[in-house]
């Protein structure tokens, strides 16, 4: 455990000290590091090991995954480009990359910058395609989009798409002429001082590194990291829990790197904290803006994001009023569980935020309107049938289909109960938490158009 901090970053960098162990244990995480930041100071512990396999121990400068996190270092490479007068965000993203397509071509041609940065693009967003391990590997990857079906009109709605980050990662490498990886470092992770941190498994070899765990009982994966092409959107990059708020504090600082230098401006920094589009009633958060995702919490505004790779999850949580972020790093286990344990004491203590307590099914709650759910919805990672039993309880099966099925994600079938309004709440957990679901839309016979759990997947015919 290392320390620099005031009374209240004190009293958490031992509550840290003496509790992770436990709480890792409790959470059945093989191993987890931990960053605080408030007024520039840090605390950081590390707790297990990172790998069960070989019993090498966690320790505050190991790395771990950081999954979708990378979504903001591409949004942060982007609005270097937008502040150079080099890239206009709502302009067609066809401007850049004339290459690009999916298979509604009219759809494309309204795909802007901005769009994919929010996820309003509205295409489908969960293609993992492996187009290799060469630098040319995001230019081959637009090619693989030209049949992606076209979910809802560009701009209409929210729904999480990895694919959108990609593209913007190759617009990043088209207007830098370097490759994505090289501009993340050249751009970012050099003049922050970011010495612990990994683009690939080359570099991580290096360091002291975690292996995700999946299965029952937990067991190391035998892959630690998916395709280079997804890097922009989150498949590669690994750092230690410093580097990661080394990066949370240049945005807390308006922009400003710990060396004085300026990577973005700060009118740049708010824009990309303040709301583009609203989130379902799903309880993953209340808004998305360039990049970052908007909790509604009481108190200060909080953004941050949640990583999720091959058995590794990250979370970053930052409170840019108060100058504090919270950086938790996993290898395994009911993760979600652990963060949520951590960022409220966290919260709590520096910053007075009260987290709201997470819904729990009522296994009585009626479903009001269960015959507009009811039916198949699919994705290029699932295929979700809702359906209701003779005595008019309503029950979810989900399948994984494509990557989602190559990785033994495993089937998941549940009993889902009324919520509020037109979502819904599993009765049976999934990774230690009941994450609600919303039905949207009207299909034109009084039918759901969409089942939405942070990604909108379409009923089907």
């Amino acid at each position: 455990m290392r320390e620099s901090a005031g009374s209240e970053q004190g009293d958490i960098g031992v509550w840290l000290r003496e509790s992770l162990p436990g709480l890792i244990d409790e959470c059945q995480v093989p191993g987890a590091a931990v960053a605080v930041r408030a007024g520039g100071r840090y605390v950081e512990a590390a707790a297990g090991v990172l790998s069960t396999g070989t019993g090498v121990r966690a320790t505050v400068d190991s790395l771990f995954q950081i999954g979708s996190i990378t979504k903001v270092v591409t949004a942060t490479l982007v609005m270097q480009l937008v502040e150079e007068g080099l890239l206009d965000l709502d302009l067609p993203v066809v401007d850049v990359l004339p290459e690009f397509r999916i298979a509604d071509a009219e759809a494309g041609r309204r795909v802007t910058p901005r769009r994919l940065l929010s996820h309003t693009a509205g295409f489908e967003g969960d293609i993992f395609t492996d187009t290799g391990k060469g630098d040319d590997c995001l230019e081959r990857y637009v090619g693989v989009l030209r049949d992606v079906p076209q979910l809802f009109p560009p701009g209409e709605m929210f729904s999480y798409n990895n694919a959108g980050y990609c593209l913007l990662g190759r617009i990043v490498e088209v207007l830098r002429k370097q490759p994505f990886d090289v501009c993340a470092r050249r751009y970012v992770f050099g003049p922050l001082g970011m010495s612990h941190t990994a683009s690939d498994p080359y570099e991580a070899i290096v360091h002291r590194t975690a292996v995700g765990h999946v299965g029952e009982p937990l067991e190391p994966t035998p892959v630690w990291a998916l395709a280079r092409s997804n890097a922009p959107a989150g498949s590669m990059l690994a750092m230690s829990a410093r580097d990661l708020l080394a990066f949370a504090g240049m945005h807390l600082a308006g922009g400003t790197g710990p060396d004085g230098g300026r990577l973005l401006r700060p009118e740049t920094v708010r824009a990309m904290q303040q709301p583009h589009v609203t989130q379902p009633d799903i309880e993953q958060g209340a808004a998305w803006g360039l990049g970052w995702e908007l909790f509604d919490l009481s108190g200060p505004t909080v953004v941050g994001h949640d990583g999720n790779t091959i058995g590794q999850s990250a979370f970053l949580r930052l409170v840019p009023e108060r100058d504090i972020a919270v950086a938790v790093l996993t290898n395994g286990g009911l993760s979600r569980r652990l963060q949520a344990r951590i960022t409220e004491r966290v919260l709590g203590d520096l910053a007075g935020i009260t987290p709201p307590a997470p819904s729990v099914p009522d296994r009585d709650a009626p479903v009001p309107h269960a015959s507009r759910y009811t039916g198949t919805y699919t994705s290029s990672t699932a295929r979700t049938t809702v359906s209701q039993d003779a005595a008019g309880r309503l029950w979810l099966e989900r399948q994984p289909l494509g990557v989602a099925a190559d990785l033994d994600e495993p089937s998941y079938r549940t009993e889902l109960v009324g919520l509020r309004g037109d979502t819904v709440i599993p009765v049976e957990a999934e990774r230690g938490s009941h994450a609600p679901l919303a039905f949207l839309g009207d299909d034109g016979h009084g039918r759901a158009s969409y089942l939405h759990n942070g990604r909108a997947e379409r009923r089907t015919p």
